[in-house]
């Protein structure tokens, strides 16, 4: 059983392996269309979150690859509310050949996986968002070819978002940089083992509270918003820490000449980034990034079912 639940639980090569699926998934599809590899698979959908981007680009990449899609919202289901997610993961599991689930808990995910007769996807959890991941270091590997040695810098909330780029980037043997407030650093079992994995690469890693440090050099600069969904009541608290960590031109005047923005979106602008650099066609990789969502999710589906 191939589960999807976090880049930590796969080796090296798998990750290489997806990412060379994913770019000729998407070459295929630029030229005319994918091969129907997913006919008569059906992918069921289980969001706690909301989400443009998870939905949408999964429905297509099923759509693209000649399967189906079933979107089951929040209320549909009320995922260890009204049935306990082992109950859920048996019946759903005989209904869909592929599980893909958007969640609050990370545990929630684990679950799932457990007791699931099919392969599970973990669309967001608050550990992890390995698929975001996967479409982050397509999108790098576009703009910058070959990733080893590559300078990854993230700079605010040490998040879900920012474990899954620690873990890639470890894996891939780029160098990657964090920089976070005070108290809002990654957790220091994730960060043990992104150390882990970058001592069996060769990758550099670095965590420091100041921001023109970590940039500096930097082939790629990655924010996220500062306030995640779940994290509502802590936002005026965010907003007074974290305007020092704005990605801005300033900052970027510290990365190499051709570094890039990258973003997961939605972005609240003024905020965490700025318009100068959300639509700077020199700089901004965002809307590729968001495109290649559809394009690595396809990889992954196609890798967890053994399609090709």
């Amino acid at each position: 059983m191939k589960h999807f639940l976090s880049i930590a639980d796969l080796t090296p090569s798998e990750v290489q392996g997806l990412l060379d699926l994913a770019v000729r998934l998407k070459q295929e599809w630029k030229a005319g269309g994918n091969p129907p590899l997913l006919k008569g698979k059906v992918l069921g959908m289980i969001f706690q979150k909301p989400s443009l981007r998870t939905r949408v680009s999964f429905d297509m990449a099923m759509l693209h690859l000649g399967g189906h899609a079933l979107y089951l919202s929040p209320n549909e289901i009320q995922l260890g509310k009204r049935e306990s997610v082992a109950d859920v993961a048996r019946v759903i599991s005989r209904y869909v050949h592929v599980v893909m689930a958007r969640v609050f808990a990370h545990a929630d995910i684990v679950e799932l996986a457990k007791w699931s007769s099919v392969p599970v996807i973990n669309g967001l959890s608050d550990y992890s968002h390995p698929c975001q991941g996967l479409a982050d270091f397509l999108t790098m590997l576009e703009y910058k070819g070959d990733l080893r040695g590559r300078k990854l810098v993230y700079v605010g909330d040490g998040n879900n978002v920012a474990t899954s780029l620690l873990f890639g980037a470890a894996k891939l043997g780029m160098d990657f940089a964090i920089a976070t407030p005070a108290g809002y650093e990654l957790r220091p079992d994730v960060w043990a083992l992104g150390q882990q994995f970058a001592a069996e690469s060769g990758s550099r890693l670095l965590a420091t509270h100041d921001p023109v440090e970590a940039v500096t050099g930097a082939d790629v600069i990655y924010t996220d918003v500062w306030t995640s969904m779940g994290q509502e009541e802590e936002a005026a608290k965010r907003k007074q820490v974290f305007p020092p960590y704005q990605v801005n031109a300033q900052l970027f005047s510290h990365a190499q000449p051709d570094a890039i923005a990258m973003h997961c979106l939605p972005a609240h602008r003024g905020e965490e980034i700025t318009d100068e650099i959300c639509d700077d066609p020199r700089r901004s990789a965002l809307w590729d990034q968001a495109e290649n969502r559809m394009h690595a999710q396809k990889a992954i589906i196609v890798w967890a079912l053994d399609a090709l």
